[in-house]
């Protein structure tokens, strides 16, 4: 893929503008053409005036494992932005990352809130459903790092649990360091879209990351409003060492020029 590229693209000399342009983020993202919409969050040459290849993971499958519990990845999770031409840094506008999308917690709120009455008051209920979302919490690393080092928080969702409630935060992310298990296949053109070339059947692995404790997990129901991140903790043993949390993804990857997204 880079081979082929980089044949198209003009090398450029870094300067200090180059810098500026890698560590900043267009407040009104540039808006793709069709059919290249599910290329938003690469930044345009005006946006970034060294960016590379527009790039596209979808996680297709496996699981985000943290402390005692695993979220599995049934909603394909995406994250789109671009690469930097020299340095290989990534780059995204405001709507690049992790496109949010809800996976489902297996068990749901069973245990969590620590009122045993209420688990068999909405046992039958969507009530307990619990869903998960993976955020991004930093910036992804390089593309020359022999990992994918992507920073993570996780937001526990569920009306009972408050709006906050979340595993991992900015300021203490979950950091999977995601090393290839299994490659890629060949990159092919994709048939509607010759530009974009796509490799699919990759597999992303970690188990090396560290999971903190969970933090505005309140608990809501009739007048009792009560921190319960002591109790999510408990529940999910955190906060879990490194060593004692597995990740494994299923991926894709698709690239394309951004001269092609915005043209």
């Amino acid at each position: 893929m880079r081979t082929r590229y980089r044949k198209i693209l003009v090398a450029a000399a870094l300067s200090a503008l180059a810098s500026m342009a890698i560590l900043a983020s267009a407040a009104t993202a540039a808006t793709p053409a069709p059919p290249y919409q599910d290329f938003a969050g690469c930044p345009s040459s005006a946006e970034q005036p060294f960016v590379g290849e527009c790039l596209k993971y979808e996680f297709t499958g496996g699981h985000i494992g943290f402390g005692k519990r695993e979220i599995p990845i049934t909603n394909t999770i995406v994250l789109r932005g671009s690469i930097e031409q020299e340095t290989e840094n990534w780059l995204n506008n405001s709507e690049g990352g992790i496109v949010p999308v809800r996976q489902t917690v297996p068990g749901g709120l069973i245990g969590l809130t620590g009122y045993s009455w209420l688990d068999q008051a909405v046992e039958s209920s969507n009530q307990l459903k619990l869903y998960a979302t993976v955020e991004l919490a930093g910036n992804v690393g390089s593309l020359l790092q022999p990992t994918l080092n992507v920073p993570v928080k996780v937001h526990l969702e569920n009306p009972l649990l408050g709006s906050g409630c979340h595993v991992g935060s900015n300021a203490s992310p979950i950091t999977l360091h995601l090393a290839t298990t299994t490659p890629l296949g060949p990159f092919q053109e994709e048939a509607s879209r010759p530009e974009v070339i796509k490799a699919t059947g990759g597999v992303l692995s970690d188990n090396t990351y560290a999971v903190p404790g969970a933090s505005g997990c309140t608990f809501n129901w009739g007048s009792i409003h009560q921190s319960i991140d002591s109790l999510v903790n408990s529940a999910y043993g955190l906060p879990a060492a490194a060593g004692k949390n597995s990740t494994a993804l299923n991926y894709s990857l698709s690239a394309v020029l951004p001269g092609v997204v915005y043209p």
